[in-house]
């Protein structure tokens, strides 16, 4: 109730009613939630409408028993999908599901367009074994709608005039609605990127061996994926220690340095964790972690970390704009500054920030962080970032290349590397998502390996663990 000023009266001419928003929020085991996209061709789809009362109001006891009932189905598996109808009627929300794993639906000859694009809010399709339609006959009022195929597109009946609607040109209508305002493409080119799995004739083997390796996450202002960070790290049987590093005043600052030190002399490993530290100004993200990090006192427990004790460094998203500004990737040590040559990343190709799931192709087995992914395997990770896009001059970007230091570049599905921005989301000059220093131990990467764990994401399909976290404990193993 309330909110902005621009929103609360008057404004200009505009006027604007007194507004309530509610948000409703319940809980349920993961292993009862089922997801909306459609799962296998030859399944049926129906409507299961919900009753109302004379007025055409919704009738909440007859409501809770249809729901009721759609749920005991749901935990036995015989609901396969469903999608909760809105005022807009079937027809989105059957495109919607179609979408999302690239099937067809064939729609039941006999329905009506009234059928598709009446607003039926509460009713709820369906998607449904051939062997188990009858156990539908529970319900009192069920729209048998259609059938789910492998084709991609939506075949009408005669009821709705014949014909096909190509499921590409749907999707490209849907997707094409806002292009203009948010941006998802900007006319990349489709080409090929020349790049091949690296095979490294030898691996930095660690002389320091710990049982249980201490990782030490540093926490500045507006760092956001910590939890997750350490979670992942324990999870992988690691001791964790994050610092909040405070900046109130001078003497919190000088605190702050002391004891990052003193935690990094006591760690083997350090994780950057993600973020947008000290809300990525002024001009371009990381800069504060990295100008904390070139202090003398912290510069120097981090060359004594890699260079006496075999220590491995790691940083994701933020934390990759950190280690990449300080000279950690790819060059492996702390350098004062960067120069006209230094490899950096800057904003996407699309002018904003982008959130989604990204495929990525390891592409090397020299690094530690990267011993247990499968070398040339394809992994499904999500990608949250403003400020990603890998560039570097031509000969260095080959020179990474050709050393083995690119860890991990986006790529398709079926694990092509294109410059495609469908795929190569952020523009990254030869698709590169993560780099390495000279012998692999220090490991920096646009995508969040960390948002991981169960009932996350379950509706994505691919192999979404890369065992980062596990690999980096093993090597002090």
């Amino acid at each position: 109730i309330g909110g902005k000023d621009s929103m609360s009266g008057s404004f200009n001419e505009i006027h604007v009613p007194p507004t309530l928003v509610s948000f409703a929020v319940d809980v349920a085991k993961t292993d009862d939630i089922i997801t909306p996209e459609l799962k296998e061709k030859g399944n049926k789809l129906a409507v299961i409408r919900i009753p109302a009362d004379i007025n055409d109001l919704p009738d909440h006891a007859g409501i809770m028993k249809v729901y009721g009932s759609l749920i005991t189905l749901m935990r036995q598996g015989v609901i396969r999908s469903a999608y909760a109808l809105d005022a807009a009627g079937a027809a989105p929300a059957l495109s919607v599901m179609a979408f999302g794993n690239g099937l067809g639906v064939k729609i039941t000859d006999g329905i009506l367009s009234d059928d598709l694009f009446t607003a039926t809010p509460g009713d709820i399709l369906v998607e449904i074994r051939p062997e188990d339609v009858e156990k539908l006959n529970i319900f009192e009022n069920v729209l048998d709608i259609g059938e789910v195929t492998e084709s991609g597109d939506f075949e009408l009946p005669a009821s709705l005039g014949g014909g096909t609607v190509s499921g590409r040109d749907a999707l490209e209508a849907w997707m094409g609605k806002l292009e203009s305002v948010f941006r998802t493409k900007t006319g990349a080119s489709e080409e090929a990127v020349d790049i091949e799995p690296f095979h490294a004739d030898s691996v930095y083997i660690c002389k320091h061996k710990v049982a249980k390796p201490t990782v030490f996450i540093p926490v500045f202002p507006g760092t956001n994926c910590e939890y997750d960070s350490a979670r992942a790290f324990e999870r992988a049987g690691a001791e964790v220690n994050t610092l909040v590093f405070r900046n109130r005043n001078a003497a919190d600052i000088l605190e702050s340095v002391e004891a990052a030190g003193k935690a990094i002399s006591q760690a083997q490993i350090v994780m950057f964790p993600g973020g947008f530290s000290a809300g990525d100004e002024p001009d371009g993200s990381a800069k504060f972690f990295a100008t904390a990090f070139r202090n003398e006192k912290i510069k120097e427990a981090m060359q004594k970390l890699l260079g006496e004790r075999d220590g491995l460094v790691l940083g994701i998203c933020n934390g990759f704009q950190a280690v990449i500004k300080l000279g950690l990737v790819p060059y492996g040590e702390i350098k004062s500054e960067q120069t006209a040559d230094s490899p950096t990343l800057t904003r996407n190709t699309i002018g904003r920030h982008i959130s989604r799931m990204a495929y990525l192709k390891v592409m090397t087995d020299r690094s530690p962080w990267l011993s247990l992914a499968d070398n040339g395997g394809v992994y499904v990770v999500p990608a949250s970032h403003g400020e990603g896009r890998f560039v570097a001059p031509d000969a260095e970007v080959k020179r990474l290349i050709a050393a083995g230091q690119v860890g991990t570049v986006y790529c398709d599905p079926d694990g092509n590397v294109t410059m495609n921005d469908e795929w190569n989301i952020n523009g990254s000059m030869s698709a590169i998502e993560g780099i390495t220093s000279p012998d692999g131990r220090c490991y920096g990467k646009m995508c969040h390996v960390e948002r991981i764990g169960d009932g996350v994401a379950k509706n994505i399909y691919g192999d979404q663990d890369m065992h980062i976290f596990e690999a980096g404990v093993r090597y002090f193993r």
